[in-house]
């Protein structure tokens, strides 16, 4: 997605995604996520975080946990909830030319056996449009322009080198 705007200007928003103020979009479904992985024996949503607008390395957000952080640029998230396989969730601020920044959200499954595998294929139309909603919803938080998107950019299946 593009947006109208600097790096610094679009990352108060991505740092402060959950805690207090959610995950902008589909927030009851996010609680419910949390609620489930509670059920299933997991950490459930979490609250408190240990400052409301900074995050660093290892902070626990919700069900998630700070692996990187690199202001304004970048966020990566670790899923600590019971899922069949390992996930992480990343946001990546590019600033182009003429004040304009490309904000890209990538989400990441790694697949533990074939349950991980059906989990992932049966999500993904539900990931691609609670994703979006976020994005989007992030451009309106912003409140600048958005240029173009947001795209979906899926996995082209790998390729066999040739012998």
């Amino acid at each position: 997605m593009l947006l109208q705007a600097s790096a610094e200007e679009v990352w108060p928003a991505i740092q402060g995604i959950g805690g207090q103020a959610g995950y902008y979009f589909g927030n009851y479904l996010w609680k419910v996520r949390g609620y489930v992985d509670r059920l299933l024996g997991g950490i459930g949503f979490r609250s408190g975080l240990r400052h409301p607008q900074e995050l660093q390395t290892g902070d626990a957000l919700d069900f998630w946990r700070v692996l990187e952080i690199d202001p304004p640029h970048r966020l990566l998230l670790f899923a600590e909830m019971k899922l069949p396989g390992e996930a992480v969730l990343e946001f990546r601020l590019t600033p182009l030319e003429n004040g304009v920044t490309e904000l890209t959200q990538l989400a990441r499954f790694l697949p533990r056996g074939l349950g991980g595998i059906i989990y992932w294929y049966t999500l993904y139309p539900f990931h691609q449009w609670i994703y979006g909603g976020m994005l989007k919803a992030i451009a309106h938080r912003v409140n600048k322009p958005s240029l173009s998107g947001p795209e979906k950019i899926t996995p082209k299946p790998p390729t066999r080198p040739k012998p």
